[in-house]
């Protein structure tokens, strides 16, 4: 696993457009490299509702997508894409959750 971006620092969010036309604000959190394939991990949040009010609610949960970036634009719309195969989902899942463990690591070290 290889953790390409950290936004701890600044706050970026995307809106995503749902199936049933439905729009959601949602905090990045991280991109993760998963076997040579990019994926990002969205924290949806509630109107007005801040990233780390997100992240210490109970009910949040992490949406995770296919990600890329057009190398030859670099101002095109990354496209975002479902995650089909349960097998893959779950890699990336296992990233996270490493991802996550890193995190929480670094703030005990620098405590």
């Amino acid at each position: 696993m290889e953790n390409n971006n950290d936004y701890n620092d600044e706050e970026m969010t995307v809106e995503l457009e749902l199936d049933d036309g439905t729009l959601v604000n949602c905090a990045v959190i991280t991109i993760l490299t998963v076997e040579s394939k990019d994926y990002i991990a969205l924290l949806p949040l509630k109107d007005g509702q801040s990233t780390q009010a997100a992240l210490e609610s109970e009910e949040s949960e992490v949406w995770f997508y296919r990600y890329s970036e057009n190398p030859e634009d670099p101002d095109e719309e990354p496209q975002m894409d479902y995650i089909e195969d349960d097998d893959e989902y779950e890699k990336v899942a296992d990233a996270f959750d490493e991802y996550l463990d890193t995190c929480e690591f670094e703030e005990l070290a620098d405590d």
